[in-house]
């Protein structure tokens, strides 16, 4: 059957830095495909991964590996013959528990594959001892049968022969597990220095994730110090736009204050082409008493006419003093508009000033 799938997932495949074995090298730049694959001829098991045309995982399973949850998406193992520490980040927190959770198994299987395997060599062995050990009962019995030499010969020739092929077998057997023995204590060693390597490894990574978290609790702090700051240039922004509301108003406020200063000025206008008939009226008021005083003189000249005349001095000097009232409450009321105007003027420079 060769090998086959048992479990599929998809995650971001990383490896550790081999110069620093601090920083984590994508291995991937997008998401790929990460299988467990199962040998049913070798009884083994394998993590791999292919990005288009090139293997990025191909990492055999041992009862010595161990997958470790570093984060909520994102775990890693180390592979002591690949030399390396592969690290694995999901989109989900249940995609990392399967994964942990197949790898756990996979394990298992590894470990019982090993046992198995272990559990073979020792029998193989005791069965080896246990026909050496036979060896010499046979050739004791083969010397103490009676007669002659040819009919020793005849006795013991068959069985020897299949002892010795026996023995060689063994010892064969023997041969063979003794080299296992010795390549599974070179793997032990290796797995030994490797395990010491990634405990070395591992505790770098704990130094690094230490780092980590105290980098992004900097990174929390300084967040939590630009809200602030982003509140307070809010709240700025918000007594900006009151000031500009504020403007707004005094602008309005001006251009009615505007408009009422061009309707006084229009107003003090009529006042001054009114006051410009005052010398006029003056100049009438003197004629008038010019006229006045002439009639006196011819009062005396006429005083045949002055009975007549009394009547229109009278009431010549009436309308002057009726004028001249006019005159004068003309002039108060002038002198008012002219206070007010420039107490408006006064106000509208302290407005200015203000804005």
């Amino acid at each position: 059957m060769g090998e086959q799938p048992i479990y599929t997932t998809r995650a971001h495949v990383f490896q550790i830095d081999p110069t620093t074995k601090k920083n984590w090298v994508p291995a991937s730049k997008q998401a790929v495909t990460v299988s467990y694959f199962y040998d049913s001829t070798r009884n083994s098991y394998r993590i791999i991964s292919v990005d288009g045309s090139k293997v990025i995982i191909n990492s055999t399973i041992t009862p010595n590996m161990t997958f470790t949850k570093t984060s909520q998406k994102f775990g890693q193992w180390a592979d002591s013959r690949a030399n390396t520490v592969f690290g694995l980040g999901f989109a989900s927190e249940q995609q990392l528990a399967k994964f942990s959770e197949k790898f756990q198994e996979v394990k298992e299987a590894a470990k019982l594959a090993r046992d198995k395997s272990q559990d073979k060599g020792e029998t193989l062995s005791n069965h080896s001892q246990e026909e050496s050990g036979r060896d010499t009962p046979s050739s004791n019995r083969a010397s103490s049968i009676n007669g002659t030499d040819d009919e020793k010969f005849l006795h013991v020739e068959p069985e020897e022969a299949v002892l010795q092929t026996e023995n060689e077998h063994l010892k064969s057997a023997i041969e063979q597990s003794n080299t296992s023995a010795k390549k599974w204590e070179t793997e032990l060693q290796t797995l030994r220095e490797n395990n010491a390597r990634l405990v070395d490894a591992l505790q770098e990574s704990s130094a690094n994730v230490e780092s980590w978290k105290k980098q992004l609790g900097a990174c929390k702090e300084e967040s939590d110090t630009l809200r602030e700051k982003i509140a307070e240039l809010e709240a700025q922004c918000n007594e900006a736009t009151q000031e500009k509301q504020r403007n707004a108003q005094l602008s309005v406020r001006v251009q009615e204050l505007e408009a009422e200063l061009h309707d006084k000025e229009q107003e003090l206008e009529n006042l001054r082409k009114q006051a410009e008939i005052i010398p006029q009226l003056m100049a009438e008021c003197e004629s008038i008493t010019t006229k006045l005083q002439t009639a006196e003189s011819r009062n005396k000249e006429l005083e045949g006419r002055v009975d007549g005349l009394q009547l229109d001095i009278d009431d010549s000097q009436q309308k002057q003093v009726n004028m001249k009232g006019e005159l004068k409450k003309f002039m108060d009321m002038l002198d008012g508009k002219i206070d007010e105007l420039h107490e408006f003027r006064q106000g509208l420079s302290k407005l200015g000033v203000d804005n």
